[in-house]
């Protein structure tokens, strides 16, 4: 890596915080952390950290965006520190997307009796065209896109904290009942074309930044799987020593003089990349 190089790209904003200062933004999925957490301990390193964002100015917590399996995996360890990456939503390249749930095997009709059951969910049936209009407007919480060409529109709720809740329920009611695959399309048919045994594709809105920084600095959570943070310049295979994590004699400013020192010698000996494509990984 030439020095015009890390001009152009500069290094990821890593640094140790608090384990306890970081806060999730979607609800703990124990399907996907499980199997990670024993990854993660098992390789004596923090390979990828998560990548956070301030809370706002008042509060000196962090947001988690991506990683938090990893997070609460340091947590339930019970190490002090952890290292991460900061980022801001109005960093350059920085983006908030959405996931929508693709169900696999589950017949309608169960699922509708299982949203019928949803306290202060309301559903109406129309065209998918509209269902998309009213998802846009925000006068629906999501839809459900069936295989009819049909939608059944979501509502409940007056206010932000009030639609999440209905909303946390709606997904509650299908993940214990039947797999489901994040897809970043609103396509049914596109799903199906990928997973012939999906049956119904759960679209949510867009959601803000604002929104989502709210929710998680009051203490409530969206659920899991909806958020997709884009990173540019993500830093991965950073190997940090778990033993550096768990070490509680060393105060936290200690240990990001280390980190910085280290991160110098990185770069010194050329041992750090900047890719400007797309990567794929299969290690993951």
């Amino acid at each position: 890596m030439s020095t015009d190089d890390a001009a152009q790209f500069p290094l990821p904003d890593l640094r140790f915080v608090p384990v306890d200062a970081l806060v999730p933004h979607e609800q703990h999925d124990p399907h996907r952390s499980g199997p990670l957490a024993q990854r993660f301990r098992d390789q004596g390193v923090l390979r990828n950290p998560p990548v956070v964002t301030p809370l706002p100015p008042d509060d000196d917590r962090y947001m988690v965006l991506d990683g938090a399996n990893r997070a609460t995996a340091a947590q339930e360890a019970g190490f002090p520190h952890v290292v991460v990456q900061l980022v801001r939503y109005e960093d350059p390249g920085v983006q908030l997307m959405t996931w929508h749930h693709a169900l696999s095997g589950l017949p309608i009709a169960d699922l509708e009796r299982a949203l019928a059951a949803v306290p202060g969910l309301s559903s109406s049936e129309g065209d998918l065209r509209h269902a998309r209009a009213v998802l846009a407007r925000r006068e629906a919480i999501a839809f459900v896109a069936l295989p009819s060409g049909r939608a059944m529109m979501l509502g409940g709720g007056a206010e932000l904290h009030q639609r999440n809740s209905v909303l946390n329920s709606v997904v509650d009611a299908y993940r214990a009942r039947t797999p489901f695959y994040r897809l970043a399309s609103e396509s049914l048919a596109g799903a199906q074309a990928e997973h012939p045994e999906v049956t119904a594709l759960v679209v949510f809105p867009h959601f803000e930044p604002a929104e989502v920084l709210e929710l998680a600095g009051s203490g409530a959570r969206l659920p899991a799987g909806i958020t997709r943070h884009l990173i540019p310049g993500r830093a991965l295979r950073v190997d940090v020593p778990l033993a550096r994590l768990a070490d509680t004699t060393q105060p936290l400013a200690d240990k990001n003089r280390w980190l910085a020192d280290w991160l110098r010698d990185k770069m010194q000996r050329r041992q750090v990349r900047f890719y400007q494509e797309s990567t794929v990984l299969f290690d993951e």
